[in-house]
């Protein structure tokens, strides 16, 4: 596989961004050495080179004898990442004009069998099955810049249910075994219900069930884009529009019947470099196949890249409102998370935590998020490294 560029992160990134979140986010430990460890776990991610490992931020530092003591602050410190990725998140509100928050499954191959989570599953992003972490991040996104502010890590059936396994991981009582698209769902509903305020939440649910994330997601009353498998069976619920007598259909057919009444809409490829495009939308308004269960008020919206070809993109919404273009510019925001985590996430150490634990895992995700941050507030940024989904681990 191919490997990291061992790059260390750009030097235009700010240190005056970088003291500034260390204030931020460390201000709650209550001892001294603490916030040290912390600034100096942040800064090593920063400027280390390879893989942001205790042992190589230690080697960066000029200090070996430093990474038992990095390695403890992170694995088994006692400081809980909860009110750090809180900060951040205020952070980043204070300093963007976000517009979503963007779920996004990562996958970390790992050889061994010891992490936490570790198991054979499939991995959307690589399309193929894999043995690793499967996790998701809630993304604070607008059109110039996304950072991660939480994390949920997917523990499968054995995690919970081998009081080995949870025991040695550290696993938390309260944690269940999830699905993937569970795991999904939850993780954004913990980002609405902790940060807010109401913002729309844009999930990939092409290789889940994505009828059962609308349920929790419309009782917490949090607006939603979920993107769709053409597959997705969906009835048309306006007598008017075409399919309406047709029953369940396949969601792309539903989009082909509806064709006449597609609508171009041009938009901005902030990630191409403010690239003007075009593209034609639709949107219809649909219902589940369970009608009885579902709630009201689901549109199909869809996005043809070419006209002449089947709809490029499908999404379920609840929001009618602002119409079918500003919602296909908000669906973009998918495209920014991606490209900034193959930018700036990967070099941040988003996927290098070579620890075992629970509890390590999450504070070092917390730090490495923080460490993106820095960098996308800077406006510093990477050249283009290894593939984003292809890292070995």
């Amino acid at each position: 596989m191919p490997c990291r560029s061992g790059r260390p992160a750009d030097p235009s990134v700010s240190d005056d961004a970088v003291s500034e979140l260390c204030a931020t986010l460390f201000s709650s430990f209550p001892r001294k050495d603490q916030r040290q460890r912390g600034a100096q776990y942040l800064r090593g991610l920063l400027t280390t080179e390879g893989r942001k490992t205790a042992r190589n931020i230690a080697a960066h530092l000029g200090a070996p004898a430093t990474e038992q003591t990095l390695h403890h602050f992170i694995a088994d410190s006692t400081w809980s990442w909860r009110p750090l990725r809180a900060a951040l998140a205020a952070h980043l509100e204070r300093k963007t004009a976000a517009q979503a928050w963007v779920v996004r499954q990562m996958s970390i191959p790992k050889t061994g069998e010891h992490s936490v989570g570790v198991d054979r599953g499939f991995a959307p992003h690589l399309r193929q099955s894999f043995r690793g972490q499967q996790a998701y991040g809630v993304w604070l996104a607008s059109q110039e810049l996304s950072a991660p502010v939480d994390w949920r890590l997917v523990l499968p059936e054995q995690w919970i249910h081998d009081p080995a396994l949870r025991t040695r991981a550290g696993v938390p009582e309260e944690a269940g075994a999830e699905s993937q698209e569970e795991c999904a769902v939850a993780v954004a509903l913990e980002a609405a219900r902790r940060w807010g305020p109401r913002r729309p939440v844009l999930i990939d649910l092409r290789d889940g069930d994505a009828p059962a994330a609308v349920a929790p997601l419309a009782a917490a009353g949090v607006p939603f884009l979920l993107r769709i498998a053409g597959s997705q069976r969906l009835s048309v619920a306006d007598r008017a529009m075409p399919g309406f007598r047709g029953g369940p259909l396949p969601a792309q057919q539903i989009l082909q019947l509806v064709k006449g009444v597609r609508r171009p809409v041009p938009w901005q490829d902030t990630v191409a470099g403010h690239v003007p495009r075009t593209s034609l939308a639709a949107m219809v308004p649909v219902a589940l196949s369970d009608r009885s269960a579902a709630p009201r008020g689901l549109f199909l919206l869809g996005e043809w890249t070419d006209p002449t070809r089947p709809p490029s993109a499908l999404w379920l919404t609840s929001m009618a409102q602002p119409g079918a273009g500003p919602l296909l510019r908000l669906t973009k925001l998918t495209d920014r998370v991606d490209a900034d985590f193959a930018r700036v996430g990967e070099e941040t150490g988003l996927r290098d935590y070579v620890g075992r634990s629970f509890r390590g895992w999450h504070r070092h995700m917390t730090l490495a998020s923080a460490a993106h941050a820095a960098v996308v507030l800077s406006g510093a940024g990477y050249a283009p490294g290894r593939p984003a989904e292809l890292a070995s681990a």
